[in-house]
């Protein structure tokens, strides 16, 4: 299995000490099967600058070979609330990503924007709801990690133990705990160790 992960700094995992991330700690837990996983990550992407570029990044590191299941994670992030786009656009772009992603087959999942340390919480808790929505009106599973993390202690002690808004070791194993137990197994195909 190919996995291509499209997104800002959080999906690179910068600020973690062991260099995972939330990806290679999910990627690790995938024991199942063999995966070939990538990441494209911008720093300080908006969705608008993802939209534009996801495409022509992917394109390299997909593969015409039948025996090898390819499929897409996109890892929004917060810079959209930064960068003054609407929640419409933010909804446009998101689905324009998708709607490319089934054209060419790629089964996609949206791991959505985790809180931040500063009182933006109303303005990022519409921008992941809107993500939901359209990931769910796709019928591409969404990871919810706002709702999830706002008011968990140990994320906001990691963002503070840093200073510039970006989780540590232990904020990106909150982040991998909610993707590994939101679906991920069931949206690869394999048995959900869950169930």
């Amino acid at each position: 299995m190919r996995i291509v992960v499209v997104g800002d700094e959080l999906a690179a995992g910068v600020g973690d000490p062991r260099a995972l991330g939330w990806v290679g700690r999910v990627v690790a837990r995938t024991t199942e099967v063999d995966v070939e996983h990538y990441v494209l990550a911008v720093p300080g992407e908006t969705s608008t600058a993802l939209s534009a570029r996801w495409e022509a990044e992917t394109e390299p590191r997909l593969t015409t070979d039948p025996d090898i299941d390819q499929r897409l994670v996109v890892a929004l992030g917060r810079h959209d609330l930064t960068a003054g786009l609407s929640v419409a656009r933010s909804r446009l772009n998101l689905a324009n990503i998708l709607d490319v992603a089934e054209a060419r087959h790629l089964r996609t999942l949206v791991v959505g924007p985790p809180p931040r340390a500063h009182d933006d919480d109303e303005r990022l808790a519409d921008l992941s709801r809107a993500y939901g929505d359209v990931a769910q009106r796709r019928r591409a599973p969404y990871v919810e990690t706002f709702t999830p993390l706002v008011n968990h202690d140990q994320w906001h002690a990691d963002l503070a133990g840093r200073g510039d808004d970006l989780p540590q070791q232990a904020g990106y194993g909150l982040m991998a705990w909610l993707v590994l137990h939101s679906g991920w197994h069931r949206w690869l195909g394999l048995a959900d160790p869950d169930a």
